[in-house]
């Protein structure tokens, strides 16, 4: 085979070193060095700092009730989709993850749009003024970020609890228990581990999230690690080795926690299906409980896509934000400034577009070699490999974003890209890679072993194998992987605002600065745009996952 091979695992291991361990390395080396000599006071430094330690108690605080905010929308949705009659509608999954594809600065800005003084909560109902000041405050981040990310916990555990296997619940019912003692004794317990595994990837996900601090936290002064970097590295005095310290810390509080999360994992995970699978059961509820469950359904959706999406089309198609909700103050103005031609607007948001095709290229080529290489991952070089490959997702796109920068700062190098549009697409692939890795892996595992026995039969070389059997059975994989991230490209911000050279744009950063700046109209009209491609290519996606599934079976 092509992808075997010392050589293969060689050239393989080279682009990841290059991709996601020079990174990690540069931050150790700019964190423990000073002048060329071992220097470890920086790094302790960073604790005689009152304010590193209330922001690592706000981070903290900031995950623990991000937990219990995602917990409170995604368990009951979770039973709502699989214990009543809403599981027919399958259309709702795609529904609800449209919050999780939304970027989160994006649903940061819509809400405060709608609850700051004189937004649009005050125009509607000028009785609400109350409000606005309770929403400014901690209570406000952890519901918008909630809102985000419910979406992951939610597919977890509806997913577990759609494996749950009838006949556990049958055998209990048989000797006496009843409904309720089912649900504590046997679905709960089967539910925790997927539970906790979920609740630890929220929490992670929180202490590398970037773009609610960015926008939210700075307005009621609640710092956290990614957005104290952040100012680290654009503040002057700008301090590189506080940053690069922090960076470091906040590697080794995600490691950690991933750690435990493997640890619970592979310990608490317990096999829940059987060779007799039964028959899907009609369900018909009470009118009570439907009528419970739709609004349910209904106040989750009016929260994390009415509310946000409301004011930012509403915004980017007023005349006037002073004038209100007045019958004439909408047009497309915004839209006609953000296509015409040179527009900062455009040409920002044709940056995004160039630059996410060509993240989109490269790591799926990159992926495509790699995922032949792990293949089932039976070896330990495929499982290093296969290690390596994923780190990006579970180590803060920030963390990568800074020892990229130091890595090709270094001046032992006699080239570098940095302050170049190259910087941009290797930093997107190096944050995106395990995007394609993931999605390849997954259509190759489906490959069955007689594929290959068969072509060796008829005596077909390696690369007709390639070629004529392999490739066209993982294109969906490889087009799926493509979507997902260009998808998450065009989204990236805290890449853009760190690394893009001077007097460039992304559709992300142009969105931010008009934002910043008050000129909201135009960096919402990019936004909509941002947001209805994303929203076709989940359309998109949900169909070649649908039409895979029809060709597998």
């Amino acid at each position: 085979m092509i992808m075997e091979g010392r050589r293969a695992f060689g050239f393989l291991l080279t682009i990841v070193v290059i991709f996601a361990i020079a990174p990690l390395m540069a931050i150790l080396f700019y964190t423990f060095t000073n002048e060329g000599q071992f220097d470890g006071s920086q790094f302790s430094r960073i604790f005689a700092h009152e304010r590193i330690w209330r922001t690592l108690g706000n981070s903290v605080v900031l995950g623990i009730f991000v937990i219990i905010g995602t917990t409170i929308i995604a368990l009951p949705m979770a039973f709502i989709r699989t214990k009543t009659s809403l599981y027919q509608y399958e259309w709702l999954d795609i529904v609800l993850t449209i919050p999780f594809m939304t970027p989160p600065y994006i649903g940061s800005m819509g809400w405060i749009l709608f609850m700051q003084h004189n937004g649009f909560l005050q125009q509607l109902i000028p009785s609400a003024t109350w409000m606005t000041d309770s929403f400014f405050s901690l209570f406000g981040m952890v519901l918008i970020m909630s809102l985000h990310l419910f979406p992951f916990l939610y597919l977890m555990l509806k997913n577990t609890l759609l494996r749950i296997n009838g006949s556990f619940l049958d055998a209990a019912l048989i000797f006496g228990r009843s409904s309720w003692q089912n649900g504590l004794k046997i679905v709960l317990p089967l539910v925790l581990s997927s539970y906790v595994l979920g609740s630890l990837l929220i929490f992670i996900k929180t202490l590398a999230e970037f773009g609610t601090p960015a926008t939210f936290g700075s307005r009621i002064g609640f710092p956290v690690f990614t957005t104290e970097i952040h100012s680290y590295l654009s503040r002057w005095p700008v301090d590189i080795r506080m940053a690069t310290s922090l960076s470091l810390f906040l590697l080794s509080v995600c490691l950690v926690i991933w750690y435990f999360q493997n640890l619970i994992g592979r310990k608490y995970t317990y096999g829940v299906l059987s060779g007799k699978t039964p028959a899907r059961r009609e369900i018909k509820d009470k009118w009570y409980i439907k009528t419970a469950s739709w609004t349910f359904v209904g106040l989750v959706l009016l929260l994390s896509i009415g509310i946000p999406y409301f004011s930012i089309i509403v915004t980017s198609l007023q005349k006037v934000r002073g004038d209100g909700l007045q019958a004439g103050n909408f047009s497309f103005a915004s839209y006609q400034e953000v296509f015409t031609s040179g527009s900062a607007g455009l040409t920002a948001f044709l940056n995004s577009i160039v630059f996410s095709i060509m993240t989109a290229i490269i790591t799926a080529m990159i992926g495509l070699f790699i995922a032949l290489y792990i293949k089932k991952g039976e070896t330990r070089k495929q499982q290093v490999l296969d290690f390596f490959s994923l780190m990006p997702n579970i180590i803060p796109g920030i963390v990568f974003v800074v020892g990229l920068i130091m890595f090709w700062n270094a001046p032992w190098l006699p080239a570098t890209i940095y302050n170049t549009k190259a910087m941009v697409v290797v930093t997107y692939c190096v944050l995106f890679l395990p995007y394609s890795v993931q999605y390849i892996k997954s259509s190759f595992s489906q490959l069955d072993a007689s594929i290959f026995q068969s072509a060796a039969i008829f005596g077909r070389s390696n690369w007709a194998v390639y070629r004529r059997i392999i490739l066209p059975l993982l294109m969906q994989g490889i087009l799926t992987g493509m979507m997902m991230t260009f998808i998450i490209s065009m989204r990236e911000l805290v890449a853009g605002l760190l690394i893009l050279p001077p007097s460039v744009e992304t559709g992300a950063t142009f969105i931010y600065s008009q934002f910043e700046q008050g000129n909201v109209g135009v960096g919402m009209a990019v936004a909509v745009i941002t947001v209805l491609m994303t929203v076709v290519f989940m359309f998109l996606l949900d169909w070649l996952q649908r039409r895979g599934g029809q060709t597998n079976a």
